[in-house]
């Protein structure tokens, strides 16, 4: 593990450690598992699960769950819920922009929720090339990204780069958060067939955030690279 990567985890097991994260799922995932289910969609991969709020309610609904989070302390709260509910889930630790430890084609479906947003674009880009080689022709994406600074979690921030800033108090201090806008959703998602891409606020702290699900196009371009990152908001 880099140690950019090491220190990354070191901070995300501080937040996992000294802070409640809600239980609750996310807002739409239920409809989300309809569809799933309507789909025959059976093998999932929470990628960034945390602490489990996600993972646990799909494997409650049935569905054959992987999960991978960079924190260890994430991944513990989230194998105690897990034998709590009397459920099971394959869970990893390892970092998301990295090579993923999954096979080719391996997943029906994979979600995202707040965290990919988590590292530059170029580790995004790294992170999107393994969602399309471990997801099968035509499976799906469902994923959230903050649309804004997070003004509800940090109130001092740095940017270190184009749309790319790290808070400097909070909870998640020293964090990267790189800023997307629905041009560069589309951008680097142009390999998948975009279903849904809009906005959506969160109840308990009105925080916005984008929400895209797509289908993967059956045969998309793995070594397709973006260079221009420059976009208009």
């Amino acid at each position: 593990m880099r140690n950019f990567e090491l220190k990354v985890k070191k901070q995300w097991n501080e937040v996992y450690v000294n802070d409640n994260f809600t239980k609750k799922p996310q807002r739409n995932l239920p409809q989300i598992a309809n569809f799933f289910k309507l789909n025959n969609i059976s093998r999932i991969l929470d990628l960034g699960c945390g602490s489990g709020r996600n993972i646990v309610y799909l494997a409650k609904e049935g569905f054959e769950m992987y999960g991978l989070d960079i924190s260890s302390e994430g991944v513990h709260k989230t194998k105690l819920w897990l034998k709590k509910e009397g459920v099971n889930a394959s869970l990893k630790v390892r970092s998301m922009y990295g090579k993923l430890p999954y096979q080719k084609n391996y997943f029906d479906a994979i979600m995202c929720i707040r965290t990919l947003n988590h590292g530059t674009i170029q580790d995004i880009r790294k992170a999107i090339s393994e969602i399309k080689r471990i997801l099968k022709p035509n499976g799906f994406i469902y994923l959230t990204v903050v649309k804004g600074i997070t003004k509800s979690l940090q109130k001092d921030y740095t940017f270190i780069d184009s749309r790319t800033y790290v808070p400097l108090g909070g909870r998640e201090k020293g964090v990267i958060h790189y800023l997307f806008n629905k041009n560069i959703l589309e951008k680097e998602f142009k390999d998948f067939k975009i279903i849904k891409l809009s906005t959506n606020k969160s109840l308990k702290n009105k925080d916005e955030y984008y929400v895209l699900f797509g289908k993967l196009n059956h045969k998309p371009n793995l070594n397709s690279r973006t260079n221009n990152n420059k976009y208009n908001s």
